[in-house]
């Protein structure tokens, strides 16, 4: 679902960090997109959805600006800013929850995700559902790695996911 043109007021914000730019955006009920960071603000601003964002900068947009910026530098290892995962399915929500249980420098692999919510026949789902995540790092898809400890996927192309795992210090535990 497109957040932008559902008629839910959100608020954006894009910023330099020291990985390049991001964005991020919110509605009344949390934080519902995180951009990873890429060349352009003109980028990061068309994949944030930057011209039907409403306003200035919030609390909670600052907040977790700020937060990013200190988990990209190695001093953050968790988040604590209230989330919208509206966007998705049930289905969807259900995986992301099990995301945020991965801790910080841990991998685990979509079987792993697959049996806490539902059995290994759901490997796939879990892998389309871990694809569809609208707020990476927050919600750690990067920490989601195939069966046999290779890299796998992400919607952030592979060497942002091994920058993310050398960073958290788990990329050792990989075949890469």
């Amino acid at each position: 679902m497109n957040r932008i043109n559902d008629g839910v007021k959100r608020r954006g914000l894009v910023f330099d960090s020291p990985w390049g730019w991001m964005g991020v955006s919110e509605t009344v009920r949390g934080i519902d997109r995180i951009v990873l960071p890429g060349r352009s603000k003109r980028v990061v601003e068309t994949a944030l959805g930057a011209s039907g964002l409403q306003g200035q900068e919030s609390a909670r947009l600052s907040a977790v600006r700020r937060q990013l910026l200190d988990y990209l530098t190695g001093v953050r290892t968790t988040f604590d800013v209230p989330i919208d995962c509206s966007s998705g399915t049930v289905f969807q929500r259900l995986v992301w929850r099990t995301l945020r249980r991965i801790p910080y420098g841990t991998v685990r692999s979509y079987q792993w995700v697959a049996d806490r919510v539902g059995g290994r026949a759901y490997a796939r789902a879990v892998g389309n559902a871990v694809g569809a995540n609208p707020l990476p790092i927050v919600i750690p898809c990067h920490r989601v790695v195939s069966h046999d400890r290779s890299l796998g996927g992400f919607s952030g192309g592979l060497s942002m996911k091994r920058k993310l795992l050398a960073l958290e210090g788990s990329l050792p535990l990989l075949r890469t």
